[in-house]
C-alpha cells in the first residue's frame, strides 16, 4: 500500500495513475486539451440521453411514468453518497501527493478529497438510469461513462481505483434506487388515474 495522507492507496493504483498520467502528459496539446475539457461536456451528454430516454417513457402507462419522474432522482442520490463517503475516508488527492505534472491545470484544493470520484459516480448512475429506461440510449450511455471516468485519471486528479468506485457507487445507487423510487409512484399514478375516471349510474350511464 502506498501512503497518502490518512488513508493507504493500493500501490498498483498509484503506479496506474504514474503511467496514466505520465503517458498524458506526453500527447499532443489537442489531445490534451480534448480530455481536460471532456469531463463536464461527456455528464452533460449523459443528462441528455437520460432525459431523452425519460421523455419517451412518459407516454406509456403509470410504471413508465413513473420511471420518468423518478430518472433524476438516483444520480441525486449518488452524488450525495460519493460526498458523504469522501468525508469518511479522506483520501488525498494523487496530484497532491505524487509528483506528477498534470493536464488538469490546478490540483483541487486540500479537502476536496479524491475518494470516490464524483464525476465518475454521477457519470454510472445518469448511464445505468439511462439504460433502465432506454436499452439503446443506454448501450450509447455505458461507455460514455467510463471514457468520463477515465479522464478523470487522465487529468491527473484521480487514482483509478477513484473512478472505479465512483463507477460503480453510481450503477449500484441508480440500480437500487430506481425501481424501488418508481413503484410507489407508479401506484400514486394509477391510484389518480382511477379516481379520474367517471362512475356509472344505475342506468349504466356514466355520471358527470
Amino acid at each position: 500500500m502506498a501512503d497518502n495522507g490518512s488513508t493507504d492507496v493500493p500501490e498498483i493504483s498509484a503506479e496506474w495513475y504514474r503511467d496514466i498520467v505520465d503517458a498524458a502528459a506526453g500527447t499532443p496539446h489537442p489531445v490534451q486539451w480534448f480530455v481536460g475539457h471532456a469531463t463536464e461536456a461527456v455528464i452533460l451528454l449523459l443528462g441528455a440521453l437520460l432525459v431523452t430516454a425519460a421523455l419517451r417513457r412518459l407516454a406509456g402507462g403509470p410504471h413508465n411514468r413513473a420511471l420518468a419522474l423518478v430518472a433524476p432522482l438516483p444520480t441525486l442520490l449518488a452524488y450525495a453518497s460519493s460526498e458523504w463517503i469522501k468525508t469518511m475516508v479522506d483520501e488525498d488527492r494523487p496530484c497532491r501527493t505524487i509528483g506528477r505534472a498534470i493536464i488538469a491545470g490546478a490540483c483541487p484544493p486540500p479537502g476536496d478529497y479524491s475518494f470516490p470520484s464524483n464525476h465518475a459516480t454521477l457519470a454510472g448512475a445518469l448511464a445505468v438510469t439511462t439504460l433502465l429506461l432506454s436499452r439503446r440510449l443506454g448501450l450509447v450511455a455505458l461507455p460514455l461513462a467510463v471514457l468520463a471516468a477515465f479522464s478523470r485519471v487522465f487529468v491527473g486528479v484521480h487514482y483509478p481505483h477513484d473512478v472505479a468506485a465512483g463507477l460503480l457507487l453510481g450503477a449500484l445507487v441508480a440500480l437500487v434506487a430506481t425501481p424501488l423510487l418508481a413503484r410507489p409512484t407508479a401506484e400514486a399514478l394509477r391510484r389518480r388515474t382511477d379516481a379520474r375516471r367517471p362512475v356509472p349510474d344505475l342506468a349504466g350511464r356514466p355520471r358527470p
